[in-house]
This record gives C-alpha cells, sequence and structure tokens, in this order.
C-alpha cells in the first residue's frame, strides 16, 4: 500500500505563511501539531524531508530539525533512517472527537444547540406509529414512505416541486455527501468549493479521492467570476455549493446570484451537489424587528420567527440537475442522524442501490420522529430560532467589549455561527494559546481548502460545553497571550468535533 504524503509546498499552503512570516522551531511545531489534530494531516502521512521544508519555507535548516525533534519529543512524528518522518498520533489522542462530559475543557467548535423544545413529543408521537412498521423487515433503503412526502412537501412549499420518489433518506446530511461521492464521483475527477466551506465536506471529499478547487467567497457571496475562469481552465465536473446560510459566514446567496452560478455550471455541464443544512435557520439581521408572520407563502417564505429573510427559491430551481442534501440536524436536534437527497429521477435507483453495500437504511424510528417534526415545523422552529436569534445577537455584543477590539465579526441573517476576521494573521496561533486555557475553538484555516484563513476564526453562537461567559472569558485571556507574543508549552488534547 502506498504510504500518503504531504509535500513541502502543499504544507506550506496548509500553514498558510507569506514572505513576512518567519516562524520559529516551536510555533512550526505547535502548528504542524494542530494540522494533524484537525484532520488536515492524517495519522500515516509522510512529511517532507528537512532539506525540501527547509526550501519551501522563510526558515533555517535548525528550525526545521528542532520543530521535527519537538514533533517527535510529544509524539507526533516518528522517524526513521531511510524513511523519513511520519506522522503519529500519542497514545491517547483521536483526532476530531468530541469532548469527553466532565472535562474541564470548554469546547467551542460545534455550530449546533440543545434539542428543540418539540424533539421529545416527536418520538412519543413515532413511538405510537411504530407498530405498523414491526411486521415487516424495516430495511427501508430510499427511507419510509411518509416522511419522503413530507421532505417533497417542504421543497413544493419552498417553490420547487419534487416527486416523492426524488428523495433518499439518508443518516444525516454527512452520510448523504458520503453516499453523492461514493456513487456518482470518481477517484481524481474534479469539484468546484467555496472557500472557505465546510471542512467535513473538504475531508469527505478528499477521502474519496476527489480533487478540490476553491472559489473565492468573501463573506457575502461566490464569486462566479472565479467560478467561470475555473471551469474555463479545467474539467470540472462537479462544485459543492451552501446558498443558504452558507457554513462558516451565515451568507444567504439571492434568487440573482444563484441563477448566475447554476448557468456558470450548465454551460460547462458541471453538476451541484447543493447542501441546505441551515436553511431553517433564518433569522434576520441583528437589530431587525421582530414578531412578523409566520410561514409566509412560498416561494420565498422565511423561517418561522419575526425578522427572517424573504428565502429565495431553492438552488435546484435553477438547475433542474443540481443533487440537493438536507438534514435535520441543525433544525431540531445533532442527535437526530436523519438526512435525505433530492436527486433527478434517474439517480435515485443508483442511489439506493449503493446503500445495499452501506448502512442499508436509517432507523424507522428516526424517520418517524422527523416526519412528526415537519408536521410541526413552524412551531417546533419558532422557540429554536428565537433562541438561537438572543444567543447570536448576545455573542455580538460581547465581541464589541475591549477585550476584543479590532475584531470585525460578521452579522449574518441566519445560521449558528459568526465568521470573525481578526486584526492579524493569529488564527492558528489562538486556537494553541487558547488550549493553555482549557478552551477549544477551530482555526480559521480548517475552512479553507488551500491554505488562508489565519485572520479569520468561526465561533459558533454558544459554547458546545460550558458557560459562555466564562467561555469568553477564556478567549479573551487567550487573545491576550498572542496580542502579548507570550510563548507557552504544548498542550497534548485532542481537537474536538467540528461540525
Amino acid at each position: 500500500m502506498t504510504t500518503p504524503t504531504v509535500s513541502a509546498s502543499r504544507l506550506r499552503a496548509l500553514l498558510d505563511l507569506d514572505e513576512a512570516d518567519v516562524p520559529g522551531y516551536r510555533e512550526l511545531a505547535d502548528t504542524i501539531r494542530l494540522l494533524v489534530l484537525d484532520g488536515r494531516i492524517a495519522a500515516g502521512t509522510r512529511l517532507p524531508s528537512e532539506r525540501e521544508l527547509t526550501t519551501a519555507l522563510p526558515v533555517s535548516r535548525t528550525t526545521v530539525t528542532r520543530a521535527y525533534a519537538t514533533l517527535r519529543e510529544v509524539g507526533f512524528v516518528s522517524s526513521r533512517r531511510g524513511s523519513g518522518s511520519t506522522v503519529t498520533l500519542p497514545a491517547g489522542h483521536r483526532p476530531r472527537s468530541s469532548t469527553p462530559r466532565g472535562t474541564a475543557a470548554v469546547a467551542w467548535t460545534v455550530a449546533a444547540g440543545p434539542a428543540a423544545a418539540g424533539v421529545g413529543r416527536a418520538y412519543a408521537a413515532a413511538l405510537e406509529r411504530l407498530p405498523a412498521y414491526l411486521p415487516h423487515s424495516g430495511y427501508e433503503t430510499a427511507g419510509v414512505a411518509v416522511l419522503r412526502e413530507r421532505i417533497a412537501q417542504r421543497y413544493a412549499d419552498r417553490g420547487l416541486p419534487t416527486d416523492p420518489e426524488q428523495i433518499v433518506v439518508t443518516s444525516g446530511a454527512m452520510a448523504a455527501l458520503n453516499l453523492v461521492a461514493r456513487t456518482v464521483m470518481s477517484r481524481g475527477e474534479r469539484c468546484a468549493v467555496e472557500s472557505p466551506t465546510y471542512p467535513n465536506a473538504i475531508d469527505a471529499l478528499r477521502r474519496d479521492g476527489v480533487r478540490l478547487h476553491g472559489i473565492a467567497h468573501d463573506g457575502e457571496r461566490l464569486d462566479v467570476d472565479a467560478l467561470a475562469a475555473t471551469l474555463r481552465a479545467a474539467p470540472v465536473g462537479w462544485a459543492y455549493l451552501i446558498p443558504d446560510f452558507h457554513n462558516p459566514t451565515g451568507a444567504l446567496a439571492d434568487d440573482e446570484d444563484r441563477a448566475g452560478s447554476a448557468a456558470v455550471l450548465r454551460r460547462a455541464s458541471a453538476t451541484p451537489i447543493v447542501d441546505e443544512t441551515m436553511v431553517d435557520i433564518a433569522l434576520g439581521r441583528p437589530g431587525a424587528p421582530s414578531g412578523g408572520p409566520r410561514g409566509v407563502g412560498a416561494p420565498g417564505s422565511g423561517a418561522p420567527g419575526g425578522g427572517a429573510p424573504e428565502m429565495p427559491l431553492p438552488y435546484a430551481a435553477h438547475h433542474p440537475g443540481a443533487i440537493t442534501l438536507g438534514s435535520a440536524s441543525k433544525s431540531y436536534w445533532g442527535g437526530l442522524r436523519v438526512g435525505w437527497i433530492r436527486a433527478p429521477h434517474a439517480l435515485v435507483p443508483r442511489l439506493v442501490a449503493a446503500r445495499e453495500t452501506g448502512d442499508l437504511g436509517t432507523p424507522v424510528l428516526e424517520q418517524l420522529a422527523v416526519a412528526e417534526l415537519l408536521d410541526d415545523r413552524e412551531n417546533v422552529l419558532a422557540e429554536r430560532l428565537g433562541q438561537a436569534r438572543r444567543a447570536r445577537d448576545a455573542l455580538l455584543a460581547a465581541l464589541g467589549e475591549s477585550p476584543f477590539d479590532g475584531w470585525r465579526p460578521n452579522r449574518p441573517a441566519g445560521g449558528l455561527s459568526l465568521w470573525i476576521r481578526l486584526p492579524a494573521r493569529a488564527s492558528t496561533r489562538l486556537v494553541l494559546a487558547a488550549e493553555q486555557h482549557d478552551l477549544l475553538l477551530t482555526a480559521g484555516p480548517r475552512f479553507f481548502v488551500d491554505g488562508g484563513g489565519e485572520t479569520a476564526l468561526r465561533l459558533p453562537y454558544g459554547p458546545e460545553s460550558g458557560e459562555p461567559d466564562d467561555a469568553l472569558a477564556r478567549l479573551a485571556a487567550a487573545w491576550e497571550d498572542v496580542r502579548s507574543g507570550r510563548t507557552l508549552p504544548p498542550v497534548r488534547r485532542a481537537t474536538p468535533l467540528t461540525a
């Protein structure tokens, strides 16, 4: 089996250094360690030789030698004469794991919240409906009919007529993306992705051998001209897009932007894979009036609750060949591992057949619970969106205080996180400093395809664990460490799940 390698030029891109950056050996070692912990460099990957990395970076051979030696000392690199240096994980480390409950660390990496109030009721109602399914095998590779019907109706309500036969229910949106990738994409094929974008999607597509081309997203919209230029320069067959409250920026693409990018993709015979996991999290701009009508008529209806933006048509209304991914996780609860694919009729049999060598279907009880939630969608979401809106506004207010001078958070109309511009290229240093204060963050470069992001940080509206005020105090202390240039010993801890 071929050993995976990371070239010196690729490692430099991941390190996101410019000509003014001359890292010391400890900073270089810490940054490589973070790349390993958050999955950007996999365990077992061969690193470039000391000579190759010295040539690629604005550092001395001594700096690289000492950085590799430091990584060996803490268990992140093993070296054998003639075989080079290979990435390892020290005993007890689990990259991108959930933070164990009861630990002192505060995880601020998951853009999600506790279960919506209606989830318990939905499970109770689903249990009452379950006996009707028990006489059968329970293998529902396409999904139970009642849920497929509810999902199709939701698309129709948004202005996109949909046949239930176009829906394939999956075990979450990531399972949906994995199913699409292994069914219709081939190793070596090219896919355009927004940069920044959802990091787990980057990992999933790369794991299946897809070659990614980053297209700039400025926090407001995708650069359609750059997309067109990329499609002219190389045979790109796919595009992974998040037009509805883009993760991480929260941007909402309007109908004009959707139509423009869809036209570019059609001319290039490229198929969009559209991630709609955040589509229900329509909050309105901070300071917008609340108390507006719920569920005003489709198309263009916002999510329930006051101040929600008018929603554009689903992307597939502009590109009939689009493959759309949806999920209940962000809307209702991450523990509901139910997602779906809306695809052209001709593709559905291939997707269903591919599940026969995979998970064979999604648990029936969870599907019935999601069907119940979709039936009561407006009431369930109204409370959830109100909580998210208040948390967003509170975080924006806190980041306006003096400990965070120079920070420029965006003001998203939806989604579950803020995208922050830092006053210095310090995202990775901030994440490393935060570890010293038992605060776990996700570095900005994690959201980019090929480097970049050192001036960016994603903060979900609240930490997954701990109190918001405590997390903010730890964040302020870490930022002061960065500003003062304080050097601290490395902490040996796994980076938690980013979602």
